[in-house]
Formats: C-alpha cells, structure tokens, sequence
C-alpha cells in the first residue's frame, strides 16, 4: 500500500509565493515520475508540473519560469515551489506518483494524493 499526501496549500495574494510538498509513504521499491496535477472549478484536470528519474522535468506553458518542480529522493518527497502566483492558479492541486512496491511481482502503479486547495485572491 502507497499513500502520497500532500500539505502547503492556502491562501495568497497575487504575486505570492507557495511551496507544496507531497510525501510518498508505504512499501516503495522504486518511484519512475511524480508529477503535479490541478483542477479549477468547471475545468478538467490538468498537469503542471512533472520530474522523472528525480531529474528530468517537465512544465505546462503556463508555469514556466514561475514552478519549480524538485525531489528529494531519500525521502520520498517531491515539491512544487510557486513563485510570482496568478488569480488564474488557482485550484486544487494533486500530487501523483508512478511507483512499484516492493511486493513480489509488483507492476508500476500511479497513485494520487487527496489534493490540496490553492487560492490566489487579493
């Protein structure tokens, strides 16, 4: 069993900054990709941020330059620092996880967080 829980969401002003981290816990063999997802009110979920391999990242078009993707391995725990934040970010924001147990047999598996809430507002 693998649970990914994020925390650091709230409320900021426009042109603020926010950190969200997101701890994966349980049997883990080994994690291929976390990424950040998020969801506004009537839209469909979409991703913002990913890091592959603890290195490689990847970043919606409308965060470059402003997101920051980072993961600390030895912990399990990957990071989205929000930096010069927009009315326009905000939304619930999940984490999610490609990993394997350490169960025989076990096949690469995406978790999801529970999500955490992001509102920018003056």
């Amino acid at each position: 069993q693998v649970q990914l829980v994020e925390s650091g969401g709230g409320l900021v002003q426009p042109g603020g900054s926010l950190r969200l981290s997101c701890a994966a816990s349980g049997s883990i063999s080994s994690i291929r990709n976390m990424a950040w997802y998020r969801q506004a009110p009537g839209k469909q979920r979409e991703l913002v941020a990913s890091i592959m391999s603890g290195v490689a990242t990847n970043y919606a078009d409308s965060v470059k330059g402003r997101f920051t993707i980072s993961m600390d391995n030895a912990r399990n725990t990957v990071y989205l620092q929000m930096n010069s934040l927009e009315v326009e970010d905000t939304a619930v924001y999940y984490c999610n996880g490609v990993i394997r147990t350490r169960l025989v047999g076990s096949i690469w598996t995406t978790y999801w967080g529970q999500g955490t809430q992001v509102t920018v507002s003056s």
